[in-house]
C-alpha cells in the first residue's frame, strides 16, 4: 500500500475567473489572481493498492457525489498514468469548509488530492505540475497549490501545459485580512461549472467582461506589489461586480446573491463612508468576503454580524501552499 496525506487551503479570487475555453481540460478564458485563506482548509488521504477493484472516494465520511467523484477519478487516473500504476485508489477528504457554498471547498479539496496522490506514487512533480494536475479537478484548485497570493496563467497551449498557477507573493508579503460573511452555507442551486457554461454561451455581457479582465489583472498585481489596499479593494470589488453582472445577462438569467448578500454589500459601503477601508468580493455563491487591514477587523466583524441574514462571520489571513503532511 502506498499512501500520503496532504492539506491545502481555499482561496478567494481578487481578479475573477469565469468561463472556460476548454471544459474537458479546465482551461480558462482569462487569467485570475487570488489570496489563499489560512483559516479554511481541506485534508486528503490517498492510498493506492494492487488489484482491479473500484476506487473508493469519500468526502466528509460519505461517498462523493457524482460530480466530485468523476473529477476526483480524473485526477487519480492522470496520476496513475504518470506513474505507470494500474492499481486501485482510496481517497478520504475532510476539512472545515461547507461543500458547494462558494467558499472554495473544491479548490482546497482538489489541491490536497493532487498533492497527496502524486506524493503517494512517488512522483517528483514541480509546483507548476501539481497545480496543473489540481486544475483538472477544479479550476480554482490550481491557485491553492502555490498558496499566498497566486496568479493562474490562462495559457495558450491546446493541451493546457502552460495553464497553471504561480506564486506572486508568499503569505508573509502582506498581513491582509479577509472577513467572510456567511449568509448561506448550503449548496448553491447553480453549480459554478454550469453557471460558467451558461454565462459564456448565452450572456450578452460576457464578451465585454472577458475583455475587461486584463486591466483588472494589471491593477491587482500592482496593488499587491505596493501593498495598496485602496487600489486592490477597488479592483477586486469591480472585478466581482462585473463577473456577477454577466449572470444576469445569461439565458435564462440567474444570480448567486440572496437578500442578505445585498445587505452585506450595503454595509460595506457604509463602513467606507465612515472611514473604515473595507472592500467586498464574491465568488460563485452568496457569501461575501471583505478585504481590510488587521487593525480594522473588529469593526468589520461587528458590522457584518449586525446584518440581518448573516449566519456567521469568519476571519482569515493569507494562507500557505498545499503540502504533504507527516504520515
Amino acid at each position: 500500500m502506498r499512501s500520503a496525506r496532504a492539506i491545502a487551503h481555499s482561496n478567494v479570487a481578487l481578479a475573477k475567473y469565469w468561463g472556460k475555453r476548454d471544459e474537458r481540460l479546465v482551461l480558462p478564458e482569462t487569467g485570475s489572481i487570488s489570496i489563499t485563506l489560512d483559516a479554511l482548509w481541506t485534508e486528503a488521504s490517498v492510498r493506492f493498492g494492487e488489484g482491479d477493484g473500484p476506487d473508493l472516494i469519500e468526502v466528509g465520511g460519505a461517498p462523493a457525489g457524482p460530480s466530485d467523484g468523476r473529477r476526483t477519478l480524473r485526477v487519480l487516473d492522470l496520476v496513475r498514468s504518470m506513474a505507470g500504476f494500474s492499481g486501485t485508489a482510496e481517497v478520504h477528504c475532510w476539512g472545515n469548509l461547507p461543500l458547494g457554498a462558494g467558499l472554495g471547498s473544491s479548490a482546497a479539496g482538489f489541491a490536497a488530492i493532487a498533492t497527496a496522490a502524486s506524493a503517494a506514487l512517488g512522483l517528483r512533480l514541480t509546483e507548476a505540475e501539481v497545480s496543473a494536475l489540481a486544475r483538472q479537478g477544479s479550476g480554482s484548485a490550481c491557485r491553492s497549490v502555490p498558496g499566498g497570493f497566486a496568479e493562474w496563467l490562462c495559457g495558450r497551449a491546446p493541451d493546457g501545459s502552460d495553464s497553471y498557477a504561480v506564486r506572486l507573493f508568499g503569505p508573509e508579503h502582506w498581513d491582509l485580512r479577509v472577513v467572510i460573511a456567511i449568509v448561506n452555507s448550503g449548496r448553491k442551486e447553480v453549480s459554478s461549472r454550469l453557471g460558467m457554461r451558461r454565462t459564456a454561451e448565452s450572456s450578452v455581457f460576457y464578451d465585454a467582461w472577458r475583455l475587461s479582465v486584463e486591466r483588472e489583472l494589471r491593477e491587482v498585481r500592482q496593488a499587491l506589489a505596493d501593498r495598496d489596499l485602496t487600489r486592490l479593494g477597488e479592483a477586486a470589488e469591480r472585478s466581482a461586480m462585473r463577473m456577477h453582472a454577466t449572470t444576469l445577462g445569461a439565458d435564462p438569467p440567474f444570480s448567486y446573491w440572496l437578500p442578505a448578500t445585498l445587505a452585506v454589500l450595503s454595509r460595506v459601503r457604509v463602513l467606507r463612508r465612515g472611514g473604515t477601508e473595507a472592500y467586498a468580493t464574491i465568488d460563485a455563491g452568496p457569501n461575501v468576503k471583505v478585504l481590510c487591514r488587521p487593525q480594522e477587523v473588529g469593526v468589520v466583524e461587528a458590522a457584518l454580524r449586525d446584518v440581518q441574514g448573516v449566519e456567521d462571520v469568519l476571519t482569515s489571513g493569507p494562507g500557505p501552499a498545499a503540502r504533504v503532511l507527516p504520515a
